[in-house]
């Protein structure tokens, strides 16, 4: 059997277990190397070799919390909530149209977070809490929520190449796609994506108004509430704030380096005054601590993604459907599309799945005589594929947690798997016609 198969389908019935994500990482990784023929030691070693190959993004996640939290310390996230409450408890409207309008801030906030502030899902633990509250009041379902967060987080990156879209959709996809031959501008790779993208977006239709429309009761906590009335900020804070979000944008788009970008942003804080420079060391710890846990899954996914890479199998899983569908491009796109996903549910990350993939996809797609902008929306799709569904993803690690502060939302019931059937069967779908059609 497929050692990339075993590893995955391990991986995912311990986490459905409520086996610690990092654990089930491991334990799939070390079955899939034995199953894969590198036994027991050749499996720990490379895992042990791969981690290393998260250590930058850990190490972006690090400063991106303690940037994320040097903001929160600044006020704005109280501040914006407090303004959010007040405009809840003022609305002379109907229920609904608060929702409506409570969840179209919350996608805002999470797309910016991907761009104009390029925190990603920093901002989750430190914003979404004081909002718990109103949630209850509203019974508003936190699945709702969690599929709200993971479309901004997601379609994001998939569409607009800036921020972390600059990485995915320039530095990795377009790269990547030039590296193994393929012949394609920058500047396209929007459109190659725009279908796919427009797949996620009906997915979220569905939850806002059908799946998920129906209220559901939570009990209300009164820890971390927030009372508007408390909540002011003297106009240079604002400035300040203001600035070093500025800066660190335009430190990030310039490198192309979000370590850069965040730490541009905290030294800004400080240097204008927000943070005062004699707590910003505790300030910074804290926020390191905060995103240590994700850290710690994207390093464990780098580890399971190289004892993948080092059975073998992932090539001839790819290679296994070039000949089983030789000569019917539709149906092999697809099963291309399937494999992407189960790739990607097990590495957790679509960031790091598309240069495995790309290295088969592009020589495969060009054989089947698919056209440069159908090739970028096969392999972009099929990376992007999962990380809306995987136990091990940011985009769904982010919504639990700040969703489950309290205890009242499961990682796998309430964030893992309304994403996964509100947005990868649409890009399945949706990815798939769009290589048909472009």
């Amino acid at each position: 059997m497929n050692a990339v198969v075993v590893a995955v389908v391990i991986m995912l019935g311990l986490s459905l277990a409520r086996v610690n994500v990092v654990l089930a990482l491991f334990m799939g990784a070390i079955v899939g190397g034995v199953t894969g023929g590198l036994g027991a030691l050749g499996s720990l070693e490379s895992f042990g070799s791969g981690l290393g190959n998260g250590a930058s993004i850990a190490l972006s996640y690090a400063l991106l919390g303690a940037f994320a939290m040097a903001i929160s310390r600044s006020g704005i996230p109280d501040y914006l909530a407090g303004k959010i409450i007040t405009i809840i408890h003022n609305s002379k409207g109907g229920g609904n149209k608060v929702k409506y309008n409570l969840l179209l801030c919350i996608i805002l906030m999470a797309v910016a977070s991907q761009n104009l502030v390029p925190v990603h899902i920093a901002f989750i633990p430190i914003l979404i809490p004081p909002l718990l509250a109103a949630f209850s009041r509203l019974k508003l379902d936190r699945r709702l929520v969690a599929c709200c967060l993971t479309f901004g987080l997601t379609a994001t990156y998939m569409l607009l190449p800036v921020g972390f879209g600059n990485i995915y959709m320039i530095e990795i996809l377009a790269n990547n796609l030039r590296t193994n031959g393929l012949e394609i501008s920058n500047s396209v790779m929007p459109q190659a994506m725009m279908i796919p993208v427009g797949g996620m977006f009906l997915g979220l239709l569905v939850a806002v108004f059908w799946t998920y429309r129906n209220p559901r009761d939570y009990r209300e906590t009164e820890s971390k509430t927030i009372n508007p009335e408390n909540v002011a900020l003297p106009t240079t804070k604002l400035i300040g704030i203001a600035a070093g979000i500025g800066i660190s944008l335009a430190a990030q788009l310039w490198s192309g380096s979000m370590s850069l970008g965040a730490l541009a942003g905290c030294l800004t804080l400080i240097a204008t005054g927000v943070i005062n420079y004699k707590e910003a060391d505790e300030v910074f710890v804290s926020g390191m601590k905060m995103m240590a846990y994700c850290g710690f899954i994207m390093i464990s996914a780098a580890g399971f993604a190289e004892v993948m890479r080092a059975t073998g199998d992932v090539n001839t899983l790819v290679s296994s459907i070039s000949e089983l569908f030789a000569g019917n491009t539709s149906l092999g796109v697809l099963m291309m599309l399937i494999v992407g996903l189960l790739i990607t549910m097990g590495i957790g990350s679509s960031f790091s799945t598309v240069p495995i993939i790309a290295t088969l996809y592009v020589p495969l797609g060009m054989e089947m005589g698919l056209s440069a902008l159908a090739i970028a929306a096969l392999v972009g799709t099929a990376g992007a594929l999962g990380d809306a569904g995987s136990p091990a993803s940011d985009s769904t690690i982010g919504p639990t947690a700040g969703l489950n502060v309290d205890g009242q939302h499961d990682h796998i019931r309430d964030s893992v798997l309304p994403t996964f059937i509100h947005y990868n069967i649409p890009l399945v779908l949706f990815g798939w016609l769009a290589v048909m059609v472009l």
